[in-house]
């Protein structure tokens, strides 16, 4: 069976052509299925692909004269996004020269683009950016939102939850995914009313999912193992994860000067170097890299603009098997299965009204 080919734009990130090149190729050799378009500087892209001749035969490149920045608000790279590399990738899976998009660029830009050239599927009113976690189990944790809507409703969170959970099942290979929104507190009366309507809606759609929705969980516990998929707004998501990723950044800095301070403590990082590298590896967010927008009609994927070509290849692992499982047909099955009698057109009384679309500079 042909595969879709994999959109790359190859101009994204902080390294830009080298490394994201770099990148396909090494996600070329673990998925030699698949071909590449690669969108970009033409002539730079050509250049980096003479280190990777196995690449090169499967991909064509698109040549895009322009690039955002990292610096664009997304109005402004609307405006230019037939003639910039993100734009022409995305919109490749429009035209279905390509199956999904991925890249390393400006991720409000990203939104506001993807979201335009491909609209939300039938069933979702916002897309949601989803990112797999680190744990102490077994699998990783799926969470969303992570910065698309900074506020939600009740409506909002359950389809989240539905996306989150398909996601999971096809990342974690879980048949039924314990799934959480994220508050303050686990019992039912904590949080606002957005947060338990949208608890009472789902605990009603849990029999006719793949899932298993287990109430609320509280920050502190998103590292432990004992959830599959946490559900929150934008705002909320992209705190927490910003959070862990400092957390993660203090608890490596720390060991290092620990491990510098004396004589005795360097003997001793020799001793347990198996153990910090184990956790080194466990902490890198290039073990981890590939967010994904989920709720549009395509699949794009959003790689860490300071990943390594490890990071990248990962990014591209991501979108492969998502490809592959078929992401946006299970989704829509799910909201299928559910129905709108469950997922009400609006949330309690007094919410506030949905926005069309984020506001700009939305995603953080």
């Amino acid at each position: 069976m042909t595969l879709p080919r994999i959109a790359v734009d190859a101009m994204g990130g902080d390294e830009g052509v080298r490394v994201m090149i770099e990148g396909a190729a090494l996600a070329r050799r673990r998925h030699d299925r698949f071909k590449f378009l690669l969108v970009g500087d033409e002539a730079r892209i050509k250049q980096a692909l003479e280190s990777h001749p196995n690449l090169r035969a499967s991909s064509e490149i698109l040549h895009a004269p322009d690039v955002i920045t990292g610096e664009d608000k997304p109005s402004q790279a609307l405006r230019r996004s037939k003639t910039t590399s993100m734009g022409m990738a995305i919109n490749a899976v429009k035209t279905g020269d390509a199956g999904a998009a991925v890249s390393a660029g400006n991720t409000g830009a990203m939104m506001a683009i993807a979201k335009l050239a491909l609209r939300t599927m039938p069933g979702i009113d916002r897309p949601a950016l989803a990112a797999l976690l680190p744990t102490l189990g077994e699998n990783d944790l799926v969470m969303l939102d992570l910065g698309a809507n900074t506020e939600c409703d009740a409506r909002n969170l359950v389809q989240f939850a539905i996306m989150g959970a398909a996601y999971s099942r096809i990342v974690t290979g879980l048949a039924s995914p314990r799934v959480r929104l994220l508050n303050i507190g686990t019992e039912e009366i904590k949080g606002t009313g957005e947060l338990r309507d949208a608890a009472m809606q789902l605990k009603e759609a849990d029999t006719a999912l793949a899932m298993s929705f287990d109430g609320f969980t509280e920050a502190d516990k998103l590292s432990r193992g004992d959830v599959d998929v946490v559900v929150t707004d934008g705002f909320s998501g992209n705190i927490a994860l910003k959070a862990l990723e400092g957390t993660a950044r203090f608890v490596g800095d720390l060991l290092k000067r620990s491990f510098s301070s004396s004589i005795r403590s360097k003997v001793g990082f020799l001793i347990s170097r198996p153990a910090t590298e184990l956790l080194k590896h466990h902490l890198d967010p290039n073990n981890h890299n590939g967010a994904v927008f989920l709720g549009l009609n395509g699949i794009v994927v959003k790689s860490h603009g300071s990943a390594t070509a490890l990071g990248v290849a990962n990014a591209v692992a991501v979108t492969a098997r998502l490809l592959e499982e078929n992401l946006t047909e299970r989704i829509a099955a799910d909201l299928h299965k559910v129905g709108a009698d469950v997922i009400r057109k609006s949330g309690r009384p007094g919410s506030p009204p949905e926005k069309s679309a984020p506001a700009e500079g939305e995603i953080a």
